[in-house]
């Protein structure tokens, strides 16, 4: 199976050129810019794959408030251009998007079919992306996941360690509710969907749920101070309930491990 994967710097992306099975073709920003449709439509035809697995994003959630525009480019039109290659080609693409694309106002965790309304600009680029792939009619995996870190990259685990160790004060906020899912969780789990052949829009998080001052909390194994949402004041709105139903994916034979344990097995991979 060849294989055509974006954002190999990545999170995600780093762990999949190691686990994907099949002939990959890994590419960085460098190699190919999601910021040119061009671009990207002339790397797909030179490497013709069976399969596309965009791990490349615009993550800076903040920052996109203020740049919407280069946001969306890579979020929301990329994915187009890449789905309408890959219904050219009869190739699968698949495409990771995000907790974000809802509100937070739902009091239970969210299925599949749950109406979206993003908060931040971030939430609406990638939203975008998944109408687009959708508009184009090509075989699809859109996979929706929630809070992602890892053992490399710029992630809140990261920060949370590298604050602690220079003697910061640590202010965490306690009113938003999700999921953590390692990059390498995610990583295995993608694999696996290639392996059973799923297509079509599906959530893949870790089990159970923590807030991020809970989350903080684990990564250190010490009290952090709590704050609200209002009293952080970042630039983007987040979801107050970032909560995905994995029961689709798990009724297809695939399940994430709890939250605790995918963070156990990342400081492993530090130590």
């Amino acid at each position: 199976m060849r294989i055509l994967l974006t954002g190999r710097d990545g999170q995600v992306g780093f762990e999949l050129e190691r686990i994907l099975e099949g002939k990959v073709e890994a590419t960085d920003r460098a190699a190919l810019d999601l910021s040119y449709p061009d671009l990207i439509r002339q790397r797909v035809r030179q490497a013709r794959p069976e399969v596309i697995v965009n791990a490349a994003a615009y993550t800076a959630v903040d920052r996109a408030e203020s740049e919407p525009d280069v946001a969306m480019e890579v979020n929301g039109v990329a994915p187009g251009v890449l789905a309408e290659e890959a219904k050219r080609l009869g190739a699968l693409l698949v495409q990771y998007s995000t907790d974000y694309v809802f509100d937070g106002e739902k009091q239970a965790p969210y299925i599949e079919t749950d109406r979206p309304n993003p908060l931040s600009a971030y939430g609406r680029t990638k939203l975008e992306g998944e109408r687009a792939i959708q508009a184009a009619g090509c075989r699809h995996l859109i996979l929706r996941t929630s809070w992602v870190y890892g053992p490399r990259g710029r992630n809140f685990f990261l920060t949370m360690l590298k604050a602690a160790s220079e003697g910061r004060e640590l202010r965490v906020v306690n009113d938003q509710i999700g999921a953590p899912t390692s990059s390498l969780a995610i990583a295995r789990g993608t694999a696996e969907c290639l392996r059973r052949g799923l297509e079509g829009l599906f959530h893949m998080s870790a089990g159970g749920r923590t807030s991020w001052h809970g989350f903080a909390e684990a990564i250190l194994g010490r009290p952090v101070k709590a704050i609200t949402s209002a009293e952080y004041g970042a630039k983007a709105r987040r979801p107050r309930n970032s909560l995905l139903d994995n029961s689709k994916l798990k009724n297809a034979g695939i399940a994430l491990p709890d939250w605790q344990a995918q963070l156990e097995e990342v400081r492993q991979v530090l130590r």
